[in-house]
């Protein structure tokens, strides 16, 4: 069964940073790109970063641009978002997804997890 787990989320003051991390399952891992999405209360859900399965090619939403850095290591199956100076407009749940795609013969659809909190607040 295949798992997305996030942690690293909480609250944290105007300015200040947090790393996200997410834990996959599956040993398809290597072969999806990744990215994180969030969403704040009231509004859509939308793309904060993206990262391509050898981690080469980077994609940055233009509000989190020079601010947060997406990372990924495929020997542990994890991705990270490092968050620095974070503002108030962050607030929001932060989602890991899994792009899908096919490993070994077999079809793996978007996974997402399951969310981390993240407050920007002082």
């Amino acid at each position: 069964q295949v798992q997305l787990v996030e942690s690293g989320g909480g609250l944290v003051e105007p300015g200040g940073s947090l790393t996200l991390s997410c834990a996959a399952s599956g040993s398809f891992f290597s072969v999806s790109a990744m990215g994180w999405y969030r969403q704040a209360p009231g509004k859509q859900r939308e793309l904060v970063a993206t990262i391509s399965t050898d981690g080469g090619t980077t994609n940055y939403a233009d509000s989190v641009k020079g601010r947060f850095t997406i990372s990924r290591d495929n020997a542990k199956n994890t991705v990270n978002l490092q968050m620095n100076s974070l503002k108030p407009e962050d607030t929001a749940v932060y989602y890991c997804k899994s792009s899908k795609t096919y490993y070994r013969g077999r079809y793996y659809p978007d996974y997402w997890g399951q969310g981390t909190q993240v407050t920007v607040s002082s």
